[in-house]
């Protein structure tokens, strides 16, 4: 009965040292920096410094294509007043015009 109960807990002390080797492999996986989870946290930092400095060079175009946008936006805002202006001297003129014709011919009817 002792050898069996001997060989039962050689058998149990031998599964938990495999089981512990085992653990001790992934472990050690996990910890190394070219593979595993210390690899993967590397390559995520390096991606987020990447997307950083991507999301900057964006910004600063966009501030560009902004100021760009906003001096043409004032450009067409006193373009659109001189065009407004233009319209307001030709309708007086056209209505002088028109008086003036319609003289000449009250002139050349009457006289």
């Amino acid at each position: 009965m002792e050898l069996i109960a001997d060989g039962l807990l050689l058998a149990g002390t031998t599964a938990a040292a495999f089981y512990c080797y085992i653990l001790a492999q992934r472990v050690r996986g996990l910890t190394n920096l070219d593979a595993g989870l210390g690899g993967a946290i590397t390559a995520l930092s390096r991606q987020v410094e990447d997307m950083k400095s991507s999301v900057d060079v964006a910004k600063q175009a966009t501030g560009a294509s902004a100021k760009e946008l906003i001096a043409m936006t004032a450009r067409a805002e006193i373009a659109a007043g001189r065009l407004e202006l233009l319209l307001a001297t030709l309708h007086e003129n056209t209505g002088s015009v028109d008086a003036i014709h319609k003289e000449e011919k009250h002139d050349v009817a009457g006289g």
